[in-house]
């Protein structure tokens, strides 16, 4: 059955809603390092900021380690069978946080020696916790990628279907602050956070994810046809030899890399340089996610403008308002890069997985290596500023929006085709 013939509207809103959940575990994953970093490394004082850093870098390393794993899945299972895998690592992921938090409280005294500081053991069980939440989010978007891209839903296009899902997924990134200040650690300032706040909340998102999985189990999700290779069919060249796709990779590293280094870090620059209250940084980082929900919901109305004029203009646009963030030492101009950052996913996927055919799914499976950069960036930075401060480590993400305009003028153009 063609793709044109099938109704893709119930799977394609099923997808999107996968989509919000993966941004949600995200960018709650990520809101953890200020409170954790009150209440696992206080003590830690000269590695605070790389120890904490490692939170989103465990989460982000899963994607080049999983990515593949999601694209032979696809081809094995079908993406049906690879989505209720991916929910099954998520339910594990999550109760390893919640783990992480029984440990601590029942064995305070348990710690591992690192240059010197004790760290408690529970920390290095969340940071196994995050690598399996991401592993779980690598693979979800294995699939959710290439058939919101594939799937034909009428009076829609790739990147505008690709902008809806982001909409989604900015929808949870916003919600999530709040989620982390608000209900895990009950609103209250850094200095009085306790590891046991986790155990509660993690154990009712265990619960929902559950629930989520035994929905997905019974949900109806067609096949699409010429995006997977089928049982038994060769892919004669290698992935890697389109340009296009490659050089997307390196794209989206920068990309991923910078949106995480301001979402994830823009908490830590303005409580230990800036020295601002927690109702402001929280503000700030659900201001952030929100423009990213802002535009995206304006990405899914440009019907008529190309992947690639949007991805051009979002990363001038974005180099600009680094510059003067950094030049004038003004956080909310970091946060106002949101807006700009919001359509740069979609733009980048759809222009690297152009004219692929059948390898779609084992494409997306590679893109996913690229997501690697949230975890590198972020960790970079860190050091970076526990070397020189904060502001002088924004320069980081300036070069990574230069690498994109550059993709996005040069790089994205396709040289090989493959159907």
């Amino acid at each position: 059955m063609k793709a044109s013939q099938t109704n893709y509207l119930g799977p394609f809103l099923a997808m999107v809603f996968l989509f919000l959940v993966v941004g949600f575990l995200t960018t709650v994953n990520s809101q953890l390092q200020g409170p954790l970093q009150s209440a696992f490394l206080s003590q830690a004082e000269g590695l605070k900021n790389t120890l904490a850093t490692l939170i989103t870098f465990s989460w982000f390393l899963a994607y080049p380690v999983c990515g593949g794993i999601g694209s032979r899945w696809i081809n094995l299972h079908g993406y049906k069978g690879t989505l209720v895998r991916g929910l099954m690592v998520m339910v594990a992921g999550l109760a390893l946080y919640f783990l992480s938090s029984v440990c601590t409280v029942a064995w305070p005294d348990s710690s591992v020696s690192v240059s010197g500081y004790a760290i408690p053991t529970g920390f290095f069980i969340l940071l196994a916790g995050s690598f399996v939440l991401g592993s779980s989010a690598t693979i979800l978007q294995v699939v959710i990628n290439p058939y919101l891209t594939a799937c034909h839903v009428e009076g829609t296009q790739s990147i505008q279907r690709l902008a809806i899902g982001g909409s989604a997924n900015s929808v949870g990134t916003t919600l999530a602050p709040y989620f982390v200040s608000g209900i895990v650690f009950g609103g209250l300032a850094l200095e009085d956070v306790r590891v046991e706040q986790l155990r509660l909340p993690f154990l009712l998102l265990t619960l929902v994810i559950i629930v989520v999985l035994a929905l997905v189990m019974r949900l109806s999700l067609p096949d699409i046809e010429g995006t997977r290779a089928q049982q038994g069919e060769r892919l004669e060249k290698s992935v890697w030899s389109f340009s296009h796709l490659t050089l997307g990779v390196v794209a989206i590293f920068f990309y991923v890399g910078c949106e995480v280094c301001i979402g994830a870090n823009i908490n830590l620059y303005a409580l230990t340089e800036l020295h601002l209250n927690v109702t402001t940084i929280t503000l700030m980082a659900t201001v952030y996610w929100g423009l990213m929900l802002v535009g995206r919901l304006c990405g899914s109305m440009l019907s008529r403008v190309s992947p690639r004029v949007q991805l051009t203009f979002t990363t001038l646009m974005a180099s600009v308002m680094l510059i003067a963030a950094i030049v004038l030492n003004e956080p909310w101009l970091l946060v106002a890069v949101g807006l700009f950052h919001s359509i740069m996913w979609g733009a980048i996927f759809t222009l690297s997985v152009a004219h692929l055919g059948p390898y779609t799914s084992v494409a997306s499976g590679v893109f996913m290596i690229g997501v690697m950069g949230g975890a590198v960036l972020p960790l970079v930075q860190g050091m970076l500023a526990d070397v020189g401060g904060w502001r002088g480590s924004w320069v980081l993400v300036l070069v990574g929006e230069v690498l994109m305009l550059l993709y996005a003028l040069v790089g994205s153009r396709v040289r090989q085709r493959a159907d």
